[in-house]
């Protein structure tokens, strides 16, 4: 017997591959009790996924196996336990929620029919279902709660989706609830109100909490004890303000080291003629005005930053930049002429020098495609830019300039890993020389590392190539250590805008400070102190 409600005793676990055998989980152990959120804190590969989906039984066998180890709940090891025992267990004792909702949400199920499926299938009535689904979306704070259970997953923001999932695991009161990276690309706003309503159902049931995740903010958010994985096997574990002030494991120590948000402020860099100059954008979707006469200046070899919550209209102001989608008034100046008068034949060259880089490489990159096809496609439709004996020996430079190596040019997309097929969505934009860089929330998934890594990049491009940067964000920290000159949107509008140290240091709006105090930190004690000023500002 145990007198834990979660023990995990040595457990390894293996994966056969192509290439051999990988080792993801090697002799890994920790605990959870009753009432407590313990976080397991790792980058990508480092095990952290790969021990919860052992403990519901979601890792393939084969290729996978579990090779040794004991998950004792209850004082019953599960991985002894037959199928039907295991589903007993998962979803009514022990559930989960996961990273991205859309993937596992059913889209062709209203969303009430499914949080009531979950119930169903564990011998419900019902309508004795239908009855808990209905409280469980009032519950997690959808609005006009009837009229969501109607709807289907697309119709729902991700915060709102991410609530639905939450709905659904709580759906029979589980004693266990792994969240798995549950707020990674939300809203700074959205991922402080899913933290809060965790800990508020945690505090109401009584269940443990155990939380996945690479962010460092999110773990001095909630977490009591923080267990730091790295290459499958535990580097340390302890109190998680212990962990963060006095770390023993070099790995630890590189990991806060690499946090955003501690470097020095900018004054900004305005100088000579402005690069790109937006003046009275507007979009109007029908009735619904997603832009309402915004303003932005660039200057060269500058980097503004551009925050708001989902629906603020960043990704909408630089659609209309690049005219993916066509405003309905305004005027943006590039080179003295209007973008916005240009006909989609003028724009053509142009668009060599305004170039994008995606928050998903793995939906911008053509898996079909070689990464030196990847990357010298441009050159097919602007001939002028590079001869094409040249191709070769350009993509070998442009890949060690963002720190790959020559050969990753025979490769494709799947053999990399995220960061370094950011590293070659950045040198696809590179290939053009452009001017101006726009960056949609570029490092948003990316591991706190590799995060630091791709903007230590930029950085370094921003000042050799004197290439200016819009940079859509909602990490905050991020901006502070990357931008000159921030711009606030709400609701389609700017409410604030002014040099990073101007915005962070002194904002004036209630949106802005309210943004700020919903940052994380990863430090417990500044983070408890920006709970209570958020707190306040909510009840103002």
């Amino acid at each position: 017997m145990t007198d834990h409600l979660l023990e995990v005793r040595n457990l390894s676990v293996r994966f056969h591959t192509a290439a051999g055998i990988v080792d993801a989980v090697r002799n890994v152990s920790w605990h959870l009790d009753r009432g407590e959120t313990l976080a397991i804190l790792g980058e990508s590969g480092s095990g952290k996924s790969v021990s919860a989906s052992a403990i519901m039984n979601l890792i393939d066998i084969p290729p996978g196996e579990i090779t040794s180890g004991e998950i004792l709940f209850d004082g019953n090891d599960l991985l002894q336990q037959t199928a039907e025992e295991r589903r007993q267990v998962n979803g009514k004792r022990i559930a989960m929620i996961f990273q991205d909702p859309l993937s596992h949400l059913n889209p062709v199920y209203p969303v009430g029919w499914q949080i009531a499926e979950t119930m169903r299938v564990h011998g419900k009535d019902p309508a004795e279902a239908n009855a808990r689904a209905l409280d469980l979306v009032r519950r997690v704070g959808l609005p006009n709660p009837q009229q969501a259970l109607e709807k289907y997953p697309h119709q729902f923001s991700g915060g709102q989706r991410q609530r639905i999932m939450i709905a659904m695991a709580l759906a029979l009161k589980p004693d266990i609830l792994i969240a798995d990276e549950p707020t990674t690309a939300l809203d700074v706003t959205v991922q402080a109100e899913v933290l809060a309503l965790l800990e508020e159902l945690q505090a109401e049931t009584g269940m443990g909490l155990l939380l996945i995740t690479h962010d460092l903010g999110v773990v001095a958010e909630t977490a009591d004890r923080v267990v730091v994985m790295n290459r499958g096997e535990i580097v340390e574990t302890g109190p998680a303000s212990e962990v963060y002030h006095n770390p023993r494991d070099p790995y630890t120590r590189r990991l806060i080291a690499a946090a955003p948000g501690k470097g020095e402020m900018r004054d900004g860099n305005s100088q000579g003629k402005p690069l790109l100059e937006m003046k009275g954008v507007e979009k109007a979707f029908g009735s619904f005005q997603a832009l309402k006469g915004v303003d932005l200046t660039v200057f060269p070899g500058e980097t503004v930053a551009i925050v708001g919550e989902s629906g603020s209209g960043k990704s909408t102001l630089v659609k209309t930049l690049v005219r993916l989608i066509e405003p309905t008034a305004g005027q943006a100046t590039w080179n003295g002429r209007d973008l916005f008068a240009m006909s989609l034949k003028e724009m053509r060259p142009v668009r060599r020098d305004i170039q994008m880089v995606f928050q998903d490489p793995t939906q911008s990159l053509n898996p079909r495609m070689t990464i030196f096809e990847v990357i010298s496609e441009a050159w097919r439709i602007h001939k002028d830019v590079v001869p094409r004996a040249q191709w070769r020996t350009r993509v070998a430079e442009l890949l060690t300039q963002v720190g790959l190596l020559p050969d990753h040019a025979r490769r494709y997309p799947h053999q990399f890993s995220g960061g370094q097929r950011q590293r070659i969505a950045i040198a696809r934009a590179l290939a053009l020389e452009p001017k101006l860089i726009v960056c949609d929330e570029a490092v948003s998934a990316l591991d706190v590392s590799i995060q630091a890594q791709v903007i230590a990049l930029l950085d370094r491009l921003r000042r050799d190539l004197g290439i200016a940067f819009i940079f859509i964000a909602h990490d905050l920290p991020v901006v502070r250590d990357f931008a000159d000159h921030v711009l606030v949107m709400q609701s389609g509008a700017v409410v604030e805008k002014g040099t990073t140290r101007e915005i962070f240091e002194n904002p004036k709006s209630l949106y802005t400070k309210t943004l700020l105090a919903s940052g994380l930190d990863p430090d417990p004690e500044v983070q408890a102190k920006r709970r209570a000023e958020r707190k306040e500002l909510v009840d103002a």
